[in-house]
C-alpha cells in the first residue's frame, strides 16, 4: 500500500517538472517571437526612415521665401523652348548660381513630341530623350538653362550607391545647394516611376520647388512620384554606373556624396 502510494506521488511530482518543462519553452518561444516581430518593426521603420532621408536629399537645401518673378525678372526673349502654345509659371527663389538673360518664356512654350539633350562630361557622352509633351515647363526651364551654358564646366555633386541610385547634376556652385534664381511647379507625376535610365528634377520638397538641378537613375530606385521625370536615358548609362561603382566620400548627411570618380558637365545641349 504504502508502495503504491509513493509511486502516485513520484508520477506526480514527473508530470509537475513536466508541466513546469512545457511551461518554460513557451514562454521561450514567445519570448523569441516577440523579439523577430519587433526586430522587424524596428527594421521596417529603419528603412522607411533611411528612404525619408534619402529622398529629402535629392534637392536644394535652399529654403528662402519666394516671390512672384514679375515684379523683378522678365521673361526672355532670347532663350527657351519656344513654338507652340503652353503656358508656364516660374517664381523668384533665392539667388542664380550664374548670371541668365531673365527668365524662361512663359507663353508660347513648345508642348509636344520629344527632344534630344547630349550630355558631354569628363567621363564620357551621355544622350536623353526629353519628354516635351509630358513635361512642357520642364523641358522649357532646361533648354533655357542649355542654352546660357548653366550647365556647362559644373561638377556632378552627388552619388547614391544604397537605397536609391541616383547620379545629382545641375548645380554650378557643387554644393547641391544652388539653383537658376527661379523655381517652378512639378509635372508628369501621374503614376511615376524610376527605372534604371530615368532623368528626373531634384527638388527641395515637391511642390514648385524644382530648379536646375536634376538626376539619373542608373537602377531602378523605389522613389515616391515627387520628382518631375522629363527625359529617358538613351545611352552612356555605363557612363554614370562607373561613377557609382568608384562610390562617394559619405559627405551627404542624407545619404551618398561626392563621387570618388570625380565627374563634371562638359557642356549640354539640346536639339
Amino acid at each position: 500500500m504504502a508502495s503504491n502510494k509513493r509511486e502516485r506521488e513520484l508520477a506526480r511530482m514527473r508530470a509537475e517538472r513536466q508541466a513546469a518543462r512545457r511551461a518554460a519553452w513557451e514562454a521561450r518561444r514567445r519570448q523569441r517571437r516577440n523579439a523577430i516581430l519587433v526586430a522587424t518593426s524596428v527594421a521596417a521603420v529603419v528603412a522607411v526612415v533611411v528612404a525619408i532621408a534619402l529622398v529629402a536629399g535629392l534637392g536644394s537645401s535652399s529654403t528662402k521665401k519666394k516671390t512672384p518673378v514679375a515684379a523683378t525678372l522678365a521673361s526672355s526673349t532670347k532663350y527657351g523652348n519656344t513654338g507652340g502654345s503652353a503656358t508656364c509659371s516660374y517664381t523668384k527663389s533665392g539667388t542664380a548660381a550664374r548670371t541668365l538673360d531673365g527668365i524662361p518664356p512663359v507663353k508660347g512654350v513648345r508642348s509636344t513630341g520629344t527632344q534630344k539633350a547630349t550630355f558631354v562630361t569628363t567621363r564620357g557622352t551621355i544622350t536623353a530623350t526629353l519628354l516635351t509633351s509630358k513635361a512642357p515647363c520642364t523641358v522649357n526651364s532646361f533648354v533655357f538653362l542649355s542654352q546660357q551654358a548653366f550647365y556647362d564646366k559644373t561638377p556632378c555633386p552627388r552619388v547614391v550607391s544604397s537605397g536609391i541610385f541616383v547620379l545629382q547634376c545641375g548645380d554650378p556652385t557643387g554644393t547641391t545647394s544652388g539653383g537658376p534664381g527661379y523655381a517652378f511647379a512639378d509635372e508628369n507625376l501621374t503614376g511615376a516611376t524610376y527605372p534604371a535610365g530615368t532623368l528626373a528634377m531634384a527638388n527641395s520638397g515637391g511642390g514648385a520647388s524644382n530648379g536646375s538641378q536634376f538626376f539619373m537613375v542608373y537602377k531602378a530606385s523605389q522613389l515616391p512620384p515627387s520628382y518631375t521625370p522629363f527625359g529617358t536615358i538613351t545611352g552612356g548609362l555605363s557612363v554614370i554606373e562607373k561613377v557609382a561603382a568608384g562610390g562617394d566620400d559619405g559627405s551627404n548627411s542624407a545619404g551618398g556624396g561626392k563621387p570618388k570618380l570625380a565627374i563634371s558637365l562638359t557642356k549640354v545641349t539640346v536639339t
